[in-house]
């Protein structure tokens, strides 16, 4: 079976986000950015999952630009519960670094599956 770095990338990305959530939400007992950081760092994942089943380029397109939106909304909602310091300094860079890696990597395939 053929490696595919986007999808081991976003899955393994989601599984952080999982336990981050878990984290966030026993822990610092926050609930509603949680919820949403959880809702759009999970979707990156799934939403690769089904361009890579995609019935033609065009799907394939859509969809990835969707996970490209999604891993977007996702550094937002890391870069807010930094500044409200329910994230640590060590905390943030951590996954911030990863999240900003699958930006980059999912704007590249949507670029370059326009051409």
């Amino acid at each position: 079976m053929k490696e595919n770095v986007v999808k081991d990338k976003s899955f393994d990305f989601a599984v952080r986000i999982v336990n981050l959530y878990k984290h966030l939400s026993q822990e610092k007992k926050e609930f509603v950015l949680s919820k949403q950081l959880l809702r759009s760092g999970t979707s990156i994942g799934a939403n690769v999952e089904e361009a890579i089943g995609g019935i033609s380029k065009a799907d394939f397109r859509a969809k990835m630009s969707i996970a490209y939106k999604e891993a977007r909304e996702t550094n937002y909602w890391i870069r807010l519960l930094h500044a409200t310091e329910y994230l640590n300094d060590k905390e943030f860079e951590s996954i911030y670094c990863d999240a900003d890696e699958l930006c980059k990597l999912l704007f590249t395939i949507t670029q370059s599956s326009t051409k």
